[in-house]
């Protein structure tokens, strides 16, 4: 993608309604706009971090054996009322009439509507297990909407379902989750800790949030400090055995871990004070066994091997993506800007022609670029008038992970500079050997 034909409006001044560093940091590199309170349009370079985000979640979604489906927005106020829940909920539901005076609801979760696909089409046990996911659009009307996106009234969110006999391939399915979030966000550059956590207006008697450390984060951790160095699962890790899947559970939960609203004070003393960990941090997802509150309430039962009717157990799971984007940047960052994990960066690379209009700076530019793109890396080309200071400026505010530096001087010995943005190490290289380094790496 060529700069001077990319939408991407970068602001030169801070923007006074951002009180925290990934609100200000998304406004200023033109990765969102807000449009009223707690709502957002996702710019293209926004969006192209939230569709990488996106495709991680998915893969490893689907690794874990969960089907991806598509429900709507708007949800019928009837299967609200079924569960209990349309009147508990409380002012967060944004409630509304059609034409024809009927009421409905704008979706803050799907606990019900999934519940109504399934006991529409599975009626014995012999199509279970079963988990349905989708990433789609939800609104809570938050009574204040703050630091952008990170706590927006709309927002995008992967939830999925899970269906099962009994409580044991219940919490099978819940392990299955565990492991897939542990990997997800490891995927990202993250490390996610799981910590035990209150059910809420979901329900139900077990349930994680998985949060990551950020100076800026809402929540306080408390935990032992293994659980910021854990190792992750591999990727070939078999999602049906369920003895591998509970000795991961087991592994990252038998350390104390706990937030402020779960902190159990007694049990964070008895972690040895040099074991301790107590910080802040934000949650990036949520997961829940719930047991037959929904499918007791609405009917989801199935025929069991004993030929008897059984109420299924049910599991929901949680991550936001329009929450994950700014909470990597709370984790990642410095004072010149965004510093994007690799795998959720919006270009591959960034090529900043130090003076555009020079014959041999253009000609180099224009090789790199070409050659990158082959390999597919997906690289920005600064190609503006813009002076040098602006572009350097710019390319560190966007986060991408590599920089191509093509100036005067370097071209006229055959070289260019590829600038590390984490670690600012720069290394001169000739130009055939820089696209060998970036395409190797990418």
């Amino acid at each position: 993608m060529r700069l001077s034909r990319f939408f991407m409006p970068i602001l030169k001044e801070n923007p006074k309604e951002a009180e925290i560093v990934s609100h200000r940091l998304m406004l200023r590199s033109g990765m969102v706009r807000q449009q009223s309170a707690g709502i957002y349009t996702w710019l293209p370079l926004g969006k192209r971090v939230l569709d990488k985000v996106n495709a991680i979640i998915r893969e490893e979604q689907n690794r874990s054996g969960a089907v991806e489906l598509l429900m709507p927005t708007l949800q019928s106020a009837e299967l609200w009322q079924e569960s209990g829940r349309y009147d508990a909920y409380g002012k967060e539901m944004l409630r509304i009439k059609d034409r024809q005076d009927r009421p409905m609801l704008y979706g803050p979760t799907n606990e019900e509507m999934i519940t109504d696909v399934f006991r529409s089409f599975i009626k014995s046990y012999r199509n279970l297990p079963l988990n349905l996911y989708h990433i789609q659009l939800k609104f809570r009307d938050e009574i204040r909407p703050r630091f952008g996106t990170m706590r927006s009234r709309e927002f995008l969110m992967k939830d999925a379902y899970s269906f099962d006999l009994d409580r044991e391939g219940a919490v099978h399915a819940y392990n299955r989750m565990f492991t897939a979030y542990l990997r997800t966000f490891s995927r990202m550059g993250l490390r996610a800790i799981p910590m035990r956590a209150d059910t809420g207006p979901i329900g139900g008697d077990l349930s994680h949030e998985f949060i990551i450390l950020a100076d800026t984060g809402e929540s306080e951790v408390f935990c032992h400090k293994d659980f910021l160095d854990f190792p992750i699962p591999a990727e070939d890790i078999d999602f049906n055995d369920a003895g591998a899947l509970r000795e991961v559970f087991d592994k990252w939960t038998s350390r104390y871990a706990a937030t402020s609203e779960m902190h159990d004070e007694s049990a964070f003393e008895a972690v040895a004070d040099t074991d301790r960990v107590a910080a802040r941090g934000i949650e990036v997802g949520h997961i829940f066994y719930f047991g037959t509150k929904y499918s007791e309430a609405m009917g989801a039962k199935v025929q069991g091997p004993d030929g008897k009717e059984h109420a299924v157990h049910m599991g929901s799971y949680g991550i936001g993506p329009t929450r994950l984007v700014p909470a990597i940047i709370e984790a990642s960052h410095d004072e010149n800007g965004i510093i994007w994990p690799d795998a959720i960066a919006p270009f591959g690379a960034v090529i900043v022609n130090m003076k555009s209009g020079d014959a041999a700076c253009d000609e180099a530019s224009e090789s790199i670029y070409r050659a990158l793109s082959k390999a597919d890396l997906d690289p920005l080309y600064d190609d503006t008038d813009d002076r040098a200071g602006t572009k350097f400026a710019t390319a560190d505010l966007i986060g991408v992970p590599k920089q191509v530096v093509v100036g005067p001087r370097s071209v006229a010995n055959g070289e260019v500079e590829i600038k590390d943005r984490k670690t600012g190490a720069r290394e001169t290289l000739t130009i055939e050997a820089a696209i060998n380094r970036l395409t190797q790496a990418g």
